[in-house]
């Protein structure tokens, strides 16, 4: 299977990181204009901005509330196992957060590439207990499901998404 559309244009990304202070990134300030969003700052929390972005580049539909990142439990079709591609919604203390399955590491800790992952677009590890769904969009087939790759990962596990 080739890689969906929207992984393709979250690749893209991965490096960028946004700006403390009055500056904001660019790419971001973008990413809130094409959204329609009411702010324009990298300061407010950004990984439903960035998964937003990424899906729609591939003419996807959005929850109404895209920037909230538990909102995309109510988007898409409800997918029960990882595969890559897919949105992984993640519980975490004051929120939430969203980002794209794209492979597990050797601890069967889930790799997610997602905007705001230490105020960055990186891929991480994410604990499997945290997650609180996984969608598709409506507008694409399932992919036939096959076993995650394995990602090596240096990191500890995400806990710094806001």
């Amino acid at each position: 299977m080739s890689k969906p559309l929207w992984i393709i244009e979250a690749q893209r990304h991965i490096g960028l990181k946004e700006i403390k202070g009055a500056r904001h990134n660019n790419f971001i300030v973008l990413w809130l204009k094409s959204l329609k969003a009411w702010w324009s700052d990298d300061e407010t929390p950004w990984c439903g901005t960035f998964v937003a972005h990424c899906i729609k580049t591939a003419n996807c539909s959005l929850p109404k509330y895209w920037m909230r990142a538990k909102d995309w439990l109510n988007w898409g079709v409800i997918v029960n196992k990882p595969f890559i591609g897919c949105v992984v919604v993640f519980d975490r203390q004051g929120g939430g957060h969203v980002g794209f399955v794209v492979g597990k590491d050797t601890q069967d800790n889930l790799m997610v590439l997602g905007g705001n992952q230490g105020d960055a677009v990186k891929i991480s590890p994410f604990s499997n207990d945290r997650v609180l769904g996984y969608r598709w969009p409506n507008e694409y087939p399932l992919p036939i499901a096959k076993d995650l790759p394995i990602i090596k990962s240096s990191e500890a596990l995400s806990n710094n998404e806001s």
